[in-house]
């Protein structure tokens, strides 16, 4: 049955909006009177929609999805729910209505509500949420489509909960270790700029009038000072400048290839961000081929969360090899992009015939790996960054003290 949201005033005069099912727009103001409102707009927002309300349905699907509905953590969040009430029997369509009734929202409530809807209308729950590209993924659709195809929906959804959890726990893991270096390096900037723009000049037009030579890294630290006060706008024009071209090249296939190619070959973050690359791969394809997808769209999907240019290119050509009958860990072992780890654990995989549970013990073998270089890196990063500071402060207060320790020995 189609789902109405409605605007309707109370005997008080008083606003009150919702959402409903009814057979027809018609129908539904015919159900707010019945309860003594009175209706003021009424707009599908499901499938099955009359066609009277076709244009109001698109207009409320525009104001629904101006921005995303569920945060990575909401849907995670989302995800386990529901995996939880289907998994305990409940059927879709009655999970959804929950789900619906508990939303915290009015664009979660109006989300969940069209996805009951279109379920309803013989729909399956994987092109239902087709329909919603900015809030579920190709990849959520595919594990939910093999799920349904499957008659295991619930272990599905149970997996895609932990898949995204874990994601973003890796993700949390990361920028809890960047954080702090990236505060200190800002602050150290700020700190840096306010001395040599401000304090220093201070010191150059109390020497000014002096006929005694600078002390050179005074002399140093005074032409610094000038130089970027009178020429900050260049400075900010030239970074701008650097910044667009950058942003073009970037939109470049072939550039951004190459630079992820460089990037790979850097002693540190090259390995951490292959082993971060890989353990996403990893446990996409370990998600996506225990729910019972072929491997070669597997592969693909998998391939898609490559954030690395290079690697992603690595991927589709072993997702060339596959096809032309190489098994899955000669394909990989092939490109030594990705770690051999991977390679082991998919040969293991394939010799027991466990690849889905051999791919997720390499994919949280690598999550530990990357957590764990991570955290080394932002311990060593953090003096390193203290130490830098102080020694960039101490430069600048040496400049402005040796002239004052200067002039009081001539005074002795």
């Amino acid at each position: 049955m189609p789902v109405y949201s409605f605007e309707a005033l109370t005997a008080l005069g008083e606003t009150r909006k919702g959402v409903m099912e009814a057979d027809s727009a018609k129908a539904a103001r015919s159900l707010l009177r019945g309860q003594a409102l009175v209706p003021m707009k009424v707009e599908a927002v499901g499938a099955g929609t009359d066609p009277a309300s076709n244009q109001g349905a698109a207009a409320q699907g525009s104001r629904i999805m101006r921005r995303r509905v569920f945060s990575p953590t909401g849907l995670g969040v989302w995800t386990r729910q529901l995996a939880g009430l289907v998994s305990s029997g409940l059927p879709l369509e009655r999970a959804l209505t929950s789900l619906a009734d508990e939303s915290e929202g009015e664009a979660e409530h109006h989300l969940v509500a069209t996805l009951r809807a279109e379920v309803n209308g013989g729909s399956t729950f994987a092109k239902a949420l087709a329909q919603h590209p900015r809030e579920f993924s190709p990849i959520f659709i595919a594990v939910i489509g093999a799920g349904e195809q499957s008659g295991n929906l619930g272990l599905v959804l149970e997996r895609l909960a932990d898949d995204l959890e874990e994601q973003q726990a890796l993700k949390a893991k990361l920028i809890g270790a960047a954080l702090y270096p990236a505060i200190v390096t800002v602050v150290a900037i700020l700190i840096v700029l306010f001395l040599v723009t401000y304090v220093v000049p201070q010191v150059a037009h109390v020497f000014a009038g002096s006929k005694r030579a600078l002390p050179l890294l005074t002399v140093l630290m005074i032409a610094t000072s000038d130089f970027l006060r009178s020429y900050a706008w260049v400075l900010l024009g030239a970074i701008a400048c650097i910044a667009v071209g950058a942003r073009i090249a970037w939109s470049s296939a072939l550039f951004r290839e190459k630079f992820d190619a460089t990037w790979l070959r850097l002693p540190i973050l090259g390995k951490l961000s292959r082993s971060y690359n890989t353990a996403r791969f990893a446990s996409t394809l370990a998600m996506l081929s225990a729910a019972g997808v072929p491997i070669l769209k597997a592969l693909q999907s998998a391939a898609e969360t490559l954030s690395n240019r290079a690697m992603r290119t690595d991927a589709l050509d072993a997702l060339v090899l596959v096809r032309e009958g190489a098994p899955l860990a000669s394909a990989l072992a092939q490109k030594k992009r990705f770690p051999g780890l991977l390679a082991m654990f998919a040969r293991l995989g394939e010799q027991t015939g466990q690849l889905p549970v051999m791919l997720a013990r390499a994919a949280r073998q690598l999550s530990t790996e990357v957590a764990r270089r991570a955290m080394q890196l932002a311990t060593v990063l953090e003096p390193l960054l203290i130490v830098a500071m102080g020694v960039v402060v101490m430069l600048i207060v040496l400049a402005v003290l040796l002239p004052i320790i200067q002039l009081n020995q001539l005074v002795k």
